[in-house]
């Protein structure tokens, strides 16, 4: 774990540091978003020495994984088609909350919050931004970056010398 442990540290710091721009983190409710930042750390950890293959699989996961957006979006056109199909066959009353659910999308655009919101990420349902850090995290401990680690004091120090590949 020690080796991991300055990823942890950047893993929390990000998260820390996203609240502040995510308009969807600024509107969750506290409890809410300390279970999914927890989740999401406890997956990461739980990953830090599992092999490559299992690393890869959670990336594909992620990669396929729908965030709260789509989801609100998905919602929206489900509701809103429904309720036109309902209004066509039952009765005018329907368009109604066709209505609402536009409305409830004008609000989520406007103020980043809306009432269906709160439920999916009571549900937890991720933002784009939070599926990311963790896709970027197992990517990390998959060794994706590790060519763009700077080098070693001593690597630096023998490419001086001329040695480790230096001239």
């Amino acid at each position: 774990m020690e080796a991991t442990q300055p990823l942890m540290l950047a893993l929390v710091r990000e998260l820390d540091e996203i609240t502040v721009t995510d308009r969807v983190r600024q509107v969750t409710d506290l409890r809410a978003q300390e279970r999914l930042d927890a989740e999401l750390i406890a997956r990461v950890a739980q990953l830090a020495h599992a092999p490559r293959p299992v690393l890869t699989r959670r990336i594909a996961e992620l990669e396929r994984e729908w965030d709260v957006e789509r989801m609100l979006e998905a919602n929206a056109a489900v509701l809103g088609g429904g309720s036109v199909l309902l209004a066509a066959v039952t009765g005018r009353r329907w368009l109604l909350l066709t209505g609402a659910v536009t409305v409830f999308l004008l609000q989520h655009a406007i103020q980043g919050w809306c009432p269906p919101l709160e439920l999916f990420r009571r549900l937890g349902m991720r933002t784009r931004r939070e599926i990311d850090l963790e896709l970027h995290a197992v990517k990390a401990l998959r060794g994706d970056y590790d060519q763009l680690r700077p080098p070693s004091a001593e690597g630096l120090a023998a490419a001086s010398r001329g040695g480790a590949g230096g001239v």
